[in-house]
């Protein structure tokens, strides 16, 4: 279980570090089964936002979490802008393959960018909290049944 306290500490924390204390953010808890660890909506006119939290994440880095999803309203005005030429170049049609691809592919890139920048800012800022595993520890269990440890390898 997610402990609010903690996620305002590190929304604290990471406003300054992202230089986003000019934003409003709330924090709601989702105590719903949920796919997501987190999500963040957000109104840029307004400069507000709500990060939603998974009360029980996949994710078991709530840091990195936290920044992640924080790195997206960074991002906003570039995820907002590329959405929008896919859409001025393909319309409006959800059923447009061209469309989806580019969309699709636009996503893939958007959560890896994210998720890279999320990990140099927590190494640069000292984190020495394992990052989450989540996503993968899912895929293995799928595959072979329940995973207690996945070991680094230490060379000697």
């Amino acid at each position: 279980m997610v402990n609010i306290k903690e996620v305002k500490r590190l929304l604290d924390k990471w406003q300054d570090i992202l230089r986003l204390r000019d934003w409003d953010i709330k924090i709601k808890m989702v105590d719903t089964e949920w796919r997501k660890s987190g999500d963040v909506k957000i109104d840029s006119d307004d400069r507000k936002a709500i990060l939603l939290i998974n009360s029980n994440p996949k994710s078991t880095n709530l840091e990195e979490l936290v920044v992640h999803e924080l790195l997206h309203i960074k991002l906003w005005p570039m995820d907002q802008m590329i959405e929008k030429s896919i859409i001025r170049e393909f319309g409006e049609d959800d059923n447009c393959p061209k469309k989806d691809f580019a969309m699709e592919h636009f996503f893939m890139t958007l959560e890896r960018t994210v998720e890279e920048l999320t990990k140099g800012f927590l190494a640069a800022n000292g984190s020495k909290q394992e990052l989450s595993f989540g996503r993968l520890r899912k895929e293995i269990e799928g595959e072979i049944g329940e995973v207690e440890n996945i070991y680094d390898i230490v060379e000697e």
